[in-house]
């Protein structure tokens, strides 16, 4: 039965793989480089809209960092309506209450400004707006939405999500504590703003967990089974850029260079990964962000290197060439002594920029729930290198968990 299982997950793969071709897979039209953030109300005008929804958090409001964007706003006569309940995990209500907000005040266009929650804030209440009849439960998996969303302006604060760029949005719901995954090519922002000094006082402990999703998304999306040319060249690039980078951002982040190009190599895991999917990292951390509310980030951090470990020799050849594209082995050494090795630097990295390497969050009770909801998501959706069953994730689970 388990074979036969694999086999239906591995066609129903091909399938999606196959009807991607025919999707748009143009990219985001971007605003780059320092101050770019402020270029964007005189883009919003000449699109002709006249009033936006801007989504955001109270912790960005808090700490005054869309007053330049209003004022600019302001300046070009363009009138904005702000909500900022975002949650750290976003969450139904959420998503209704922002979709009610651009409804009653007539807006024309959603600008979705800070990281990774906004954002998908942002693209489930717009779906919404175009869907009213169709609940966010409803809009979970593949291609659920079909209609074009308003004009989506994404404006990110962290580097690691890539959200600016990927057609996926992930909603909790309170009620199940459930993650919700929401995949349409329709969701994927048409223009983004990639400004450095807006990451600049972000602290380390966020540099460093956003950009080792970046890292999970690129690494994920490479080591899959739905790469294209374009998909395996924005992977390298943005493991390349991450790994020269991400800690000189962590451990000065002022360094306006390892800003710009970490928001960069965030855009580029967020095009690999938004065509190629992710796997069995994301999978789990969903879910252990739905049960215990643990950022997503962190979470992707101390999975990974337990995942790749696991897929063994099926992906050492892909995991030597990002061990040699980064110039961390002797290029005389085995495929399979390059691939421990490139694990063994994402384990140290971590280490480096204390991360823990396992969680204190779960609770043996949730083992089977944790299980179940995990492999729904990555079976079949993720055509990942290895499937995996529900015994074999018990056992990472296990080895995840602090004694």
């Amino acid at each position: 039965m388990w074979i036969i299982k694999k086999c239906y997950y591995r066609i129903n793969q091909r399938i999606l793989m196959l009807a991607m071709c025919f999707f748009n897979w143009k990219e985001p039209s971007l605003l780059e480089g320092e101050g770019a953030v402020l270029k964007l109300p005189k883009l919003i005008k000449d699109k002709g809209l006249k009033k936006v929804l801007v989504v955001t958090d109270k912790g960005l409001m808090n700490l005054h960092m869309l007053d330049p964007l209003f004022k600019e706003l302001e300046k070009e006569k363009i009138e904005y309506v702000i909500y900022d309940d975002v949650k750290s995990n976003p969450t139904i209500p959420n998503i209704e209450a922002c979709k009610e907000l651009y409804l009653e005040n007539k807006c024309e266009g959603i600008i979705a400004f800070g990281g990774g929650s906004p954002m998908d804030c942002a693209k489930a209440a717009g779906a919404r707006v175009v869907k009213p009849h169709q609940s966010v439960r409803k809009m979970r998996g593949y291609l659920k939405v079909h209609k074009k969303l308003p004009p989506f302006f994404a404006v990110p604060t962290t580097a690691g999500t890539g959200s600016e760029t990927t057609l996926a949005a992930v909603v909790t719901d309170p009620e199940t504590h459930e993650k919700n995954a929401i995949a349409d090519i329709v969701l994927r922002p048409k223009y983004a703003v990639l400004d450095s000094t807006l990451t600049i006082g972000l602290p380390p402990h966020i540099t460093s967990t956003t950009g080792m999703d970046a890292l999970t998304h690129a690494v994920e999306a490479y080591i899959g089974r739905s790469n294209v040319k374009s998909t395996i060249r924005y992977s390298e690039e943005a493991v390349k850029l991450i790994h020269a980078n991400l800690e000189k951002a962590y451990t000065n982040g002022k360094d306006i260079e390892a800003r710009n190009n970490m928001l960069k190599a965030s855009f580029l895991a967020g095009c690999a990964f938004t065509r190629a999917f992710v796997g069995y990292v994301h999978a789990i951390a969903h879910n252990l962000g739905g049960l215990y509310n643990v950022p997503h980030g962190l979470a992707n951090a101390i999975i990974l290197p337990y995942i790749l470990k696991w897929y063994g020799k099926c992906i050492h050849k892909k995991l030597a060439k990002l061990a040699d594209l980064i110039n961390l082995t002797d290029k005389s050494l085995t495929n399979e002594e390059k691939a421990n090795a490139y694990i063994n630097e994402i384990i140290n990295m971590n280490k480096r920029m204390n991360i823990p390497d396992k969680f204190d969050c779960i609770k043996e009770m949730d083992i089977p729930i944790l299980i179940k909801r995990a492999l729904k998501e990555g079976n079949p959706g993720y055509p990942v290198p290895k499937i995996m069953d529900e015994k074999e994730c018990e056992k990472l689970l296990r080895q995840m968990m602090k004694d």
